[in-house]
């Protein structure tokens, strides 16, 4: 069950007319600090971010399933799945005994899959895949949607980045 002020900060990102991966990341981010604060792990930081997208579909975020070719059948069942029970807004009980057996099994995870570092080579991996006109047409939405002040932050930043990397060689 996720909790209140994710929902909240879901709807926030929704109302402010953002897209579903955004409001989905959320859900995603509280399965970070929850793996972060022990209460549970994970085998990797793909599996944590998995959670937190089916945690998001399920709390009715407009998340289609991934496309046939983008992951496996099994993964896209569940997935649509995960859509269907948020559309439904079911007041069924969830078996307790699976719950419990998740929980335990999740428990003795590693914890690992929270750091910083996975998340940073799960996120260089994901970004490896995508073409290149992909990640360039991202860029271009992402300056055509941000206001003045996002847009001089992220300019900011951009010119500190490089700096960075400018030393680093």
């Amino acid at each position: 069950m996720p909790e209140k002020r994710t929902i909240e900060r879901a709807k926030k990102d929704k109302r402010k007319g953002k897209s579903a991966s955004t409001q989905a990341g959320e859900f995603v981010h509280e399965e970070i600090e929850h793996i972060r604060e022990g209460k549970h792990g994970a085998r990797s930081a793909k599996q944590a971010i998995a959670i937190g997208l089916s945690k998001a579909r399920r709390a009715g975020v407009d998340l289609p399933p991934p496309e046939k070719g983008k992951a496996s059948a099994e993964t896209r069942r569940k997935a649509k799945k995960d859509v269907e029970a948020g559309a439904k807004k079911s007041t069924a009980r969830k078996s307790t005994k699976r719950a419990t057996a998740t929980k335990k099994a999740l428990k003795k995870e590693p914890r690992a899959a929270a750091s910083k570092t996975a998340l940073s080579r799960q996120a260089t991996k994901a970004a490896k895949k995508r073409t290149a006109a992909d990640r360039s047409a991202a860029a271009k939405k992402a300056a055509r949607t941000k206001g003045p002040a996002e847009r001089s932050a992220a300019a900011r930043k951009a010119a500190h980045t490089r700096e960075v990397h400018a030393h680093a060689h």
